[in-house]
């Protein structure tokens, strides 16, 4: 894709901001291919091909040169643990990834993704995407973020329509359907429709990135489901 043509934003005029032009997030973008390149897959055919599938969207991003559309930062409260998860990461051979988050920290827009956030969870949780159909990098191929917990939150069961979804932890630790515990350097999948909840230890907050992967209409219009019934 050159400088002219049509991306998730559609047509996109010559002069648009790149990620050449704020190169943070260019880095950012990097560390992300590393950490789904090194990432120990478990001997998992299904994991090793989402990595793949996200390594191989980013690094289009990055050889596109792909449009950066910056909305302006926004904090939640749980944004108040960030500083804590950042030095607890910087410790873990996460430690370049760490860095390049905390860069663009005051760029970050942290939100919930819900019209009503379920109660007691408004100061535990918000996410901050970076690549996306609706920026910060433009991105109709792959969706990354980072996702912020504060300690002993419990984030409810939800599910991701039609999306493959996989976090992997930089700092603190977290339980995904009490089934085990995730440290740094973990990684988690869920396949498309899969209920999944959360559980953080209740001494420090945890930061996750996560990566959706999907059909491209199921990418612009994602939606998470709360609750335990099934997702259409």
């Amino acid at each position: 894709m050159d400088r002219a043509t049509q991306d998730a934003a559609g047509q996109v005029p010559d002069d648009a901001r790149r990620i050449s032009d704020a190169p943070d997030w260019l880095y950012l973008l990097r560390e992300y291919y590393e950490l789904y390149r090194f990432s120990p897959a478990g001997g998992s055919d299904r994991i090793r091909a989402h990595m793949r599938q996200v390594r191989e969207a980013v690094g289009k991003l990055v050889k596109a040169d792909a449009v950066l559309h910056e909305a302006g930062p926004l904090d939640k409260p749980v944004t108040g643990h960030l500083s804590r998860a950042l030095d607890e990461g910087r410790a873990d051979r996460l430690a370049p990834m760490v860095r390049a988050i905390e860069h663009l920290r005051p760029a970050l827009r942290w939100q919930y993704g819900y019209d009503k956030v379920p109660k007691g969870l408004a100061r535990k949780y918000a996410f901050a995407e970076i690549a996306g159909p609706h920026g910060p990098v433009i991105s109709a191929d792959v969706i990354l973020g980072l996702v912020l917990f504060a300690p002993g939150c419990i984030y409810p069961a939800h599910a991701h329509a039609g999306l493959t979804e996989s976090y992997v932890c930089l700092s603190g630790a977290v339980s995904e359907n009490d089934l085990g515990v995730f440290a740094p350097g973990s990684l988690i999948l869920n396949p498309p429709q899969h209920m999944h909840r959360i559980t953080v230890s209740s001494g420090e907050p945890a930061l996750l990135a996560y990566a959706w992967t999907g059909p491209r209409v199921a990418l612009a219009d994602q939606k998470m489901v709360l609750g335990r019934s099934r997702v259409e």
